[in-house]
């Protein structure tokens, strides 16, 4: 983008303290830690949660001398909560206007879950020209949804079900969901953290509900194999080969084989929410991965 360009776009943006207002009103929250002048990375996060999600991966890289920045996606956290707009376009478009109102440059893209699909769009979107890297954790992309073109995908009744589950009761939703499959609570042997159930509830209740009903669909029908084929950066995959939200074989080996020259990294046994199970490990793997 020129300079002329992004001084156009920065005007049509407002910046107060950790908040970006778009034109259209949306006000995303966001934070940034670390030294100012440190390899910039961001972080998109998971449905229904918020950037707090990403706080343990943050803080280690943050110690290490990076900036990191991490917004709450519209709609979730303590960011706006639109009618409209909650779809993976908007999601990309909010994450340009962060990197863009702060001017980041050379930034590594990290995404988890839904937020792994908002970095494949805003690749598909906007280019890498402010782009160095980009890693993929337990991501949605290609596509979630089973199509006619997409046989490997999960058949559109699972997520009518959440749908369903989210009209009937969302706060028992999140407890289920954190008690159960997304931490790999319900395996037999698991060590199960009230601590980590609650932190998913806690975030998941502070989104809107009409906004994290939209984003289900936004999560699971968007295809993004075109973002994908466009990803001309070194990009990194960790997916949990138990994952029982986003099953890996229709995730990462499958965008492992859109993504040119992708390093994949499969956790045995991990499970969806692995950025808190495995976070020592993810961590390693990321600094490691930074440091490439």
């Amino acid at each position: 983008m020129s300079n002329s360009n992004h001084a156009a776009q920065a005007a049509n943006q407002a910046q107060a303290g950790s908040y970006i207002t778009k034109k259209d009103g949306v006000q995303l929250y966001y934070k940034d830690w670390g030294p100012k002048d440190g390899q910039v990375v961001t972080f998109s996060h998971g449905w229904p949660l918020n950037s707090d999600s990403w706080e343990s991966q943050m803080l280690f890289l943050a110690d290490k001398g990076y900036r990191v920045i991490a917004h709450d996606r519209r709609g979730h956290g303590r960011s706006s909560q639109p009618w409209e707009g909650n779809d993976m376009d908007h999601y990309a478009d909010d994450l340009a206007t962060v990197i863009t109102t702060l001017d980041l440059k050379d930034v590594t893209l990290v995404g988890f879950s839904t937020g792994g699909g908002e970095v494949a769009r805003y690749i598909g979107r906007h280019g890498t020209d402010r782009v160095k890297k980009a890693a993929l954790i337990s991501a949605v992309p290609p596509m979630m949804l089973m199509t006619e073109d997409y046989p490997g995908g999960l058949p559109i009744e699972v997520f009518d079900g959440l749908r369903t589950a989210s009209l009937a009761n969302r706060s028992q939703l999140y407890r289920d969901i954190a008690s159960g499959p997304f931490f790999g609570f319900n395996r037999d042997g698991a060590k199960v953290s009230q601590g980590l159930i609650d932190s998913f509830w806690v975030q998941g209740m502070q989104a809107g509900h009409k906004n994290t009903y939209d984003c289900i669909a936004a999560f699971s029908a968007t295809d993004f194999r075109t973002d994908l084929v466009a990803f001309d950066v070194p990009t990194l995959i960790v997916h949990g080969d138990d994952d029982q939200i986003v099953p890996i074989d229709a995730s990462a080996h499958a965008a492992a084989k859109l993504v040119q020259n992708a390093e994949l990294i499969v956790y045995p046994g991990a499970p969806h929410g692995l950025t808190d199970t495995h976070k020592d490990r993810l961590n390693q793997d990321l600094l490691a991965f930074l440091g490439k």
